[in-house]
C-alpha cells in the first residue's frame, strides 16, 4: 500500500502513480486502483501553554573556561560557556562550547548560537562553507576513502532495507534470503550489503553477462532479469534483476545496481524447486537468461508471466514471482537514486575515481594478508566420497596466490554440480574473512587470486546440468577446504540443510543453522548459519500464521560440536508438524562424512533426519531426500556440529590466533 493525500480521484490516481514511479521506477495505469485504508486525523486546541520570558545581560558576557577543540581540520582554543548563566539576545560564536546539566553544545568555527527571550539556544550559520577541493582524484584521500566505503556499502544496505519491505514471500521479507549491491560500468562489483555471500561474489559474472550481449543496446528505464547458473547465477531459484545507471545524457553507463532474491518456487519437478534427484538444469525449474523485465520504464508483466508459464516444468506460483520481481526492481531503483543524489553532491569524475579507490584498498588489504600466509593444501570428501581437492600456493614477494582446484571429481550425475561464480564467491569470500579490516567485498579482493577451475569437474559442469545443490552445498565444501587449507579454523557444518515442504497452493523453503568450526583462539558458535548463507530462519508466528504448519521442536542439539583445545560449536534439533498433506524436501550434505576438526581437534557429529508418522513409526531420510507427509505426519532435522580444533587440553592452538585476523 502507498500512502497518498485524500483528494478527487483524478488527483489520487496521479499521486498514486507518482509515488508508484518513485518507488518502483514504472507505473501501471492498467491496474485497478484499491483504497485499501482510509485514515483521518481530527486535532483540537488544547490548554494554552506560555513559556516565560527571561531578561537581557546587563554585563558583558564572560566564558568561564577554555579548552582545546579538533574542529575543521585543525587545534584550535574554545571558549567554555555556562547555558545557566546566559541570558536573552546573548550571541556566541563558534568555536566554542556550552554547557549544561545534561548535554554539551559544540559551536563550530563559522556558527553562532543565540539566546531568545524564551530561553531557546538557536544555532546558525554566519560565515559561508569553506569547501575542500581536490586537485588530484587519482590518489585517494584517507578520509574520503572512509566516507565511500560507507556510501557506497550503504547505498547496498538501503536498497535491501527497499527490497525487504516492498516483497511479500517469506523467502524475502522474513528469512532474508537476498542480496543487493553496485557495480561499475564493466560489471565489477564495487560494494554489497552483509548478505549472502554465495550472492554476492557471483553476481558479477551475471552483469558482465548482460554486459557482453546488450553493449549499447540498453536504455535509461530498463531492467534485466536472469537466473541462469551458467550466465553468474547461482541456481534457479535465485533471480537477479540488473539496471543500468545512466549519465544526464542517457547515453552513458556509469553503473549498475543489481539484486539478487530466492523466489519461493521456479518450477521443477518439486515445490520450491530444489529437487533432491535433479539430473538436468530443465528439472530444476523456468531458466531465464537476459530477459527484458522493464524496457523504458514500462514493467513487461504480461511476457514474464508467460515466461514463468513456459517449459517442462513452469513456476507454481507466478503472482509472487511477480510481487518479488517488482519489489527487486524498487530495490535497484532506491540504488540508481542513492547513486544519482552521491553524483550531484560530489560530482561524477570524483565518485567514478573513488570506486576505483575502493576496489585498489580491497585489493591491498587481501595483499596484505596473503603476504602472512603459507602454502597449503587440503583434500575433502563429498558425502558420496568424490574428491574435492585444493592447493594454495602463495607468492609472498607479488603477495598473490594461486588457488587450484586441480584432482576435483568429475561432474556429477546428480545436482551437486557448481558453476565456476559459485566456487569463484567461495574463494572471494574466503579471503575476505581473513581480512581484520572493515572494507567491503568486492571485485578488488579477487585482483591477487588467480583460480584454476579443471573443466568437467563438478567445478565446471557442462551447461545444462542440473545445479541447484552446487549453489548451498558445493559452495559450503568448497569455503570449508579453503579454509582448512589455510588452517584458518575447522569445518562447519558445511551445508545449508535445506528444507523445502509445499502443494499445489504453498511452497516453502528455508535453510536450518548448524554448527560452526573453532580456530585457533575461539571456539565455534552454536546454532548459526555459515559461511556462504547467511539467511535467518522465519520467526515460529509468521510460519505457523501463513503455512498448515506446526514447530513443535527448535533447539540446540546438545554434544554435536567437535572437542579439541576450542570446540566446534553445537547443531541444531528442528520438528515441523503438517496439517495438510505436504511433498517434503530435504538436500543436505555432512550425513555420512563429519565435519572435519583441524590441528588435532574432533569432527562434529554428522546430520540426521527422519519422517515420524501420525501412527508413532520412523522412517528415515537420507541427506537427499523427498518425501509425502499426511495430516499429522512431522519431519525432524538433526544439523551437523562443527569441528574443533587443536588437541583437547594441548593449550597450545591459541598460540596462533593473531596470526588469522577475523573470521
Amino acid at each position: 500500500a502507498l500512502q497518498i493525500p485524500f483528494a478527487t480521484l483524478p488527483e489520487m490516481r496521479a499521486a498514486f502513480e507518482a509515488a508508484h514511479r518513485k518507488l518502483f521506477g514504472f507505473v501501471t495505469p492498467e491496474k485497478t486502483l484499491v483504497a485499501e485504508t482510509i485514515s483521518a486525523e481530527a486535532s483540537a486546541p488544547g490548554t494554552q501553554i506560555s513559556e516565560a520570558e527571561i531578561a537581557p545581560r546587563t554585563e558583558p558576557l564572560e566564558p568561564k573556561a577554555s579548552a582545546k577543540i579538533f574542529s575543521a581540520g585543525s587545534w584550535m582554543q574554545a571558549p567554555i560557556y555556562d547555558r545557566e548563566y546566559l541570558c536573552a539576545a546573548d550571541r556566541v560564536a563558534g568555536p566554542a562550547l556550552i554547557y549544561e546539566a545534561n548535554a554539551t553544545t559544540i559551536i563550530e568555527p563559522g556558527w553562532q548560537a543565540e539566546v531568545t527571550p524564551r530561553n531557546h539556544l538557536i544555532l546558525k550559520r554566519i560565515a559561508p562553507r569553506q569547501h575542500r577541493h581536490y586537485a588530484d582524484i587519482s590518489k585517494p584521500d584517507p578520509v574520503l576513502l572512509e566516507l565511500f566505503n560507507n556510501l557506497f556499502m550503504a547505498i547496498a544496505e538501503q536498497s535491501g532495507v527497499v527490497l525487504r519491505n516492498t516483497s511479500q514471500s517469506v523467502n524475502i521479507q522474513e528469512r532474508l534470503d537476498f542480496s543487493c549491491a553496485i557495480f561499475d560500468a564493466q560489471g565489477g562489483l564495487i560494494a554489497n550489503a552483509p548478505h549472502v555471500p554465495v550472492h554476492l561474489g557471483a553476481m558479477g559474472a551475471s552483469v558482465r553477462h548482460v554486459v557482453a550481449l546488450r553493449g549499447d543496446s540498453l536504455k535509461p528505464g530498463d531492467s534485466i532479469a536472469l537466473n541462469n547458473p551458467y550466465a553468474g547465477g547461482t541456481h534457479l531459484p535465485d533471480i537477479t534483476v540488473i539496471t543500468p545507471v545512466f549519465d544526464e545524457t542517457g547515453e552513458k553507463i556509469r553503473f549498475f545496481a543489481g539484486s539478487r532474491g530466492h523466489h519461493a518456487d521456479i518450477g521443477g519437478l518439486t515445490p520450491g524447486s530444489t529437487p533432491p534427484f535433479s539430473k538436468t538444469l530443465e528439472e530444476e525449474g523456468v531458466v531465464i537468461d537476459n530477459f527484458l523485465l522493464r524496457s523504458g520504464e514500462a514493467f513487461r508483466e504480461q511476457e514474464f508471466r508467460e515466461l514463468l508459464g513456459g517449459g517442462k516444468y513452469p513456476a507454481r506460483n507466478p503472482d509472487q514471482n511477480v510481487a518479488d520481481i517488482k519489489a527487486q526492481i524498487a530495490a535497484n531503483e532506491s540504488a540508481l537514486n542513492a547513486l544519482n543524489a552521491i553524483i550531484a553532491r560530489y560530482g561524477a569524475a570524483m565518485v567514478e575515481a573513488y570506486m576505483g579507490h575502493v576496489k585498489a584498498n580491497a585489493e591491498r588489504a587481501i595483499r596484505d594478508v596473503i603476504g602472512n600466509l603459507a602454502d597449503g593444501s587440503f583434500d575433502y570428501l563429498m558425502d558420496d566420497g568424490t574428491p574435492l581437492r585444493v592447493k594454495v600456493t602463495i607468492d609472498r614477494a607479488a603477495k598473490s596466490a594461486i588457488i587450484d582446484f586441480t584432482g576435483t571429481g568429475a561432474s556429477a550425475r546428480n545436482n551437486f554440480n557448481a558453476p565456476p561464480a559459485v566456487t569463484t564467491a567461495a574463494v572471494l569470500y574466503a579471503f575476505r574473512c581473513l581480512v581484520g579490516a572493515d572494507i567491503p567485498l568486492n571485485e578488488g579482493c579477487l585482483k591477487p587470486l588467480t583460480l584454476i577451475i579443471p573443466q568437467a569437474s563438478f567445478l565446471q559442469p557442462a551447461p545444462g546440468a542440473a545445479v541447484v545443490a552446487g549453489n548451498t552445498e558445493v559452495s559450503q565444501a568448497v569455503t570449508s577446504a579453503l579454509l582448512g587449507a589455510l588452517n584458518a579454523c575447522a569445518c562447519a557444518q558445511a551445508t545449508m540443510n535445506n528444507l523445502l515442504f509445499g502443494n499445489a497452493r504453498h511452497q516453502y523453503y528455508e535453510t536450518i543453522c548448524g554448527g560452526a568450526g573453532a580456530g585457533p583462539g575461539f571456539n565455534g558458535a552454536s546454532a548459526v548459519h555459515t559461511n556462504m548463507t547467511n539467511t535467518r530462519i522465519t520467526d515460529p508466528e509468521i510460519l505457523e500464521l501463513r503455512y498448515p504448519v506446526r514447530i513443535e521442536t527448535f533447539a540446540i542439539r546438545m554434544d554435536s560440536s567437535g572437542d579439541g583445545a576450542y570446540r566446534g560449536g553445537n547443531g541444531v534439533i528442528r520438528k515441523l508438524r503438517f496439517l495438510e498433506p505436504m511433498t517434503v524436501t530435504i538436500v543436505a550434505s555432512r550425513r555420512t562424512i563429519p565435519p572435519f576438526g583441524l590441528a588435532g581437534g574432533s569432527p562434529g557429529s554428522v546430520g540426521r533426519q527422519w519422517v515420524e508418522r501420525a501412527d508413532g513409526s520412523i522412517e528415515t531420510l537420507a541427506g537427499c531426500a523427498e518425501a509425502t507427509l499426511a495430516e499429522g505426519d512431522a519431519v525432524v532435522i538433526e544439523t551437523p556440529g562443527g569441528g574443533g580444533y587443536g588437541a583437547a587440553g594441548s593449550g597450545a592452538a591459541g598460540s596462533g590466533a593473531a596470526s588469522i585476523g577475523a573470521l
